[in-house]
């Protein structure tokens, strides 16, 4: 039900995205999802990758600075109000959500949210009960 991320955490310099995304490309990694928040100074990496395990060992190998963060994948309409709908049920739940960024997918039906929040299980719990799909690490990292 959880999905394993991937962070990197970038200096601001001309080059080091390509240099991540190069090593990745070299082990045969695939990237399903990304955000990228920066500052003045650095950025954090945030990747959703069809083999985290693999991607999390080989980045730190070559000398970046790694974290693993476990996040929630959801299916969510992919139609005006998806996204709000997804949102406001997790508001309404006192559910803080840390940060989310989303994805489609053309071979599936509706788009998918990765979502950071609080507490995990009672956002799985209440998205579930709500009636949205959690996806699980495997379809995500599958598609």
């Amino acid at each position: 039900m959880y999905i394993n991320q991937i962070s990197v955490f970038i200096e601001n310099r001309p080059g080091r995205l390509s240099a991540i995304t190069k090593v990745l490309a070299e082990n045969n990694i695939d990237i399903r999802a990304l955000s990228l928040a920066d500052t003045t100074n650095f950025g954090i990496l945030r990747l959703i990758v069809d083999k985290p395990s693999d991607a999390e060992r080989i980045l730190k190998d070559n000398g970046f600075t790694v974290s693993v963060t476990k996040v929630i994948a959801v299916r969510v309409e992919d139609k005006p109000g998806g996204m709000y709908r997804l949102l406001d049920l997790l508001y309404n739940a006192s559910i803080t959500v840390e940060y989310a960024y989303a994805f489609i997918a053309r071979k599936e039906n509706g788009a998918f949210v990765i979502l950071r929040v609080e507490d995990n299980e009672k956002a799985a719990d209440c998205l579930m009960s709500g009636g949205f799909e959690l996806l699980s690490a495997e379809e995500v990292y599958s598609i």
